[in-house]
């Protein structure tokens, strides 16, 4: 029997695409770029999950607003005879319902049209964002929780242990470049973070992570297990937390949020 407590929750929002304005920006760590939108489209804006995803478009020129599709009932459109801007997925960091302002970090990896538009942004540039269409809620009521990730976790990551309370229990694997990138990660949660530096090692062919979790030492109680990292990565971590540590597979949610030789990848692995 499970706790009904623990019981993970499935939530829907109705699709809008936002128009946003960037107000602030900062570097965080020599690895992410934290930035800070308004607008008024941001007034009935609905996060509910550490892990949720927007789709952030991004004009082709940064001095102009992206083109944006229209949200209906046969799905999203785009304007006949303009092309369409390019597209990728990012996590909510955290949102400020009196403010009316949205932060999203993104990674400065030096490619892809997100990194390089988060390289130049400055305020009073415009992109835009569609969803979150839905929201993967864990409960907070758990007596453990683990978190694995590398870099593009970070945020995810990192606003859930904002959100738990003092009574949890978190352990903490994160893989970074190098140590200069760690990044601090406040929380009230009773927290064990292991960084994982990989020094060299080309992003998605690192082993770190999953020795890491063959290491972990799992506490008593109930727990939950969040997986997000390169595709690959992701599949061979929630295989070991199954097959090793016995994790019963509804208790455990991975990821890919990028896939080596390939783009716009952000899949979760299910049997």
């Amino acid at each position: 029997m499970t706790r009904s407590d623990l019981n993970v929750e499935r939530v829907r929002h109705p699709l809008k695409m936002r128009l946003l304005t960037v107000t602030r920006v900062e570097r965080i760590a020599g690895l992410l770029a934290r930035i800070t939108f308004t607008g008024e489209d941001l007034q009935d804006f609905v996060s509910a999950s550490f892990d949720d995803h927007v789709k952030v478009f991004f004009p082709a020129d940064p001095a102009l607003a992206p083109v944006l599709p229209t949200a209906g009932p046969d799905g999203i459109k785009f304007p006949e005879g303009v092309p369409r801007p390019a597209a990728r997925d990012y996590t909510p960091r955290r949102f400020d319902t009196a403010r009316q302002e949205l932060e999203i970090e993104f990674v400065l990896h030096g490619d892809g049209p997100a990194s390089t538009w988060a390289e130049q942004a400055r305020p009073g540039q415009q992109l835009g964002i569609g969803g979150p269409r839905g929201s993967f809620v864990v409960p907070k009521a758990f007596d453990w929780h683990v978190l694995i990730g590398d870099e593009t976790a970070l945020p995810a990551i990192a606003r859930r242990l904002e959100e738990l309370p003092a009574t949890a229990q978190a352990l903490v694997l994160i893989e970074v470049p190098a140590q200069a990138n760690e990044t601090p990660l406040p929380t009230s949660a009773k927290a064990s973070v292991r960084w994982l530096h990989r020094n060299g090692t080309a992003p998605g062919y690192s082993t770190l992570l999953l020795e890491a979790a063959r290491d972990l030492a799992l506490p008593q109680g109930e727990g939950y297990v969040w997986v997000a990292a390169e595709s690959s990565t992701a599949k061979a971590v929630r295989e070991i937390m199954v097959a090793q540590h016995g994790i019963d597979k509804s208790r455990i949610r991975a990821a890919s949020y990028w896939k080596r030789g390939a783009v716009a990848v952000h899949e979760s692995h299910d049997d």
